[in-house]
């Protein structure tokens, strides 16, 4: 019924990565797409950002927080383990609707979308607002060459509501959870905890690397987790895995590619885009958003953001039909044909 985008004030061009991992704008931009991300301020929350993009998709949708059903935030860089984000972002809202973060990484947005269509369907809602929002610059190693560059910050968000005839298709989603080192935490929480253990947390955060504090059987100061990835391992997967199931989604919709009025993958790198477009064979002239080359990867929040835009933009149509398809660590994947608000 609506969709809302929010992108930080600060841009971060490429020449702000490359000298901490030895690189290239050149490089980063053959390698990715990438030219350009929004990074969140220090004291901006993930929930910050998702009030922004989820205020915007309410009025576009033409609703109040008191009609609001279900609040839905997909997001991997709450950094909080509990409460969740979405509670905190209701009651910001004026809402009292029972609210859950989800956790499916780039998937999440779409994720939620089709929890939020099945909710509706089922009367378990009038309305559900979905959120996909990451602050992804907290969790990001400025030194890994792997990924750096790669992730952005921003939020996306959509209001799901009633409709007379069918505006979200069947999703065609699932896990490949034996690939889960291949994008992943570089350490658990509880790995963390060891590093404080005989000392004051100012101490532990400040303090000499365990093996000087007294703590051997931990062998070296756990740092503060970071993403890590295994990028062609990643790469073939996307490019091979993602295009059958976004043809999966195309059919259970019950149309053509020929039907379709915009493809809206997540952001992940150009050249999986470019790739699910030849295997797909799209029409030549179906608009694609191909943002990433100034947000970079923002995960869960990619394809609204996307969608967003392209509305604002009127790049593509209100009412036309969209394929969206969101992948990533997991490694999950959702796909689904929707109708544009």
């Amino acid at each position: 019924m609506g969709v809302g985008a929010y992108r930080p004030a600060r841009v971060v061009p490429n020449s702000e990565i490359v000298e901490q991992i030895n690189s290239s704008d050149e490089w980063i931009r053959e390698r990715s797409g990438i030219v350009s991300r929004h990074w969140a301020a220090p004291d901006e929350s993930v929930i910050d950002m998702a009030e922004v993009a989820a205020r915007q998709a309410m009025e576009h949708a033409g609703i109040t927080p008191e009609q609001i059903g279900f609040v839905l935030m997909a997001t991997v860089t709450h950094p909080y383990q509990t409460p969740a984000a979405a509670p905190e972002l209701a009651a910001r809202l004026g809402s009292t609707a029972p609210a859950m973060d989800i956790s499916a990484a780039c998937a999440g947005y779409c994720y939620g979308v089709a929890i939020g269509s099945d909710m509706v369907k089922g009367g378990s809602a009038d309305h559900v607002l979905v959120i996909g929002v990451e602050k992804l610059s907290d969790f990001t190693d400025p030194y890994d060459r792997s990924t750096a560059f790669i992730f952005g910050d921003g939020a996306g968000a959509c209001v799901i509501g009633p409709s007379d005839t069918p505006g979200i298709g069947p999703t065609i989603w699932g896990s490949e959870g034996t690939q889960r080192d291949t994008i992943t935490q570089t350490q658990p929480w509880t790995q963390i905890r060891k590093s404080f253990r005989g000392r004051t947390m100012e101490e532990a955060a400040g303090g000499p690397p365990l093996e000087q504090a007294g703590e051997p059987e931990v062998g070296e100061a756990a740092h503060w987790p970071t993403l890590a990835m295994a990028g062609q391992a990643v790469f073939r997967w996307a490019v091979w895995g993602m295009a059958p199931v976004a043809q999966k989604a195309i059919d259970a919709a019950g149309i053509t590619a020929d039907d379709l009025d915009a493809f809206i993958p997540h952001q992940a790198n150009i050249r999986i885009i470019d790739a699910m477009i030849k295997q797909l064979k799209l029409p030549a002239d179906i608009p694609v958003a191909r943002d990433i080359v100034t947000t970079a990867n923002t995960s869960a929040a990619s394809i609204p953001i996307a969608t967003t835009r392209m509305l604002a933009e009127k790049e593509i149509p209100s009412g036309g039909l969209a394929l969206q398809i969101g992948f990533g660590a997991g490694l999950v994947y959702a796909a689904q044909v929707i109708v544009l608000p």
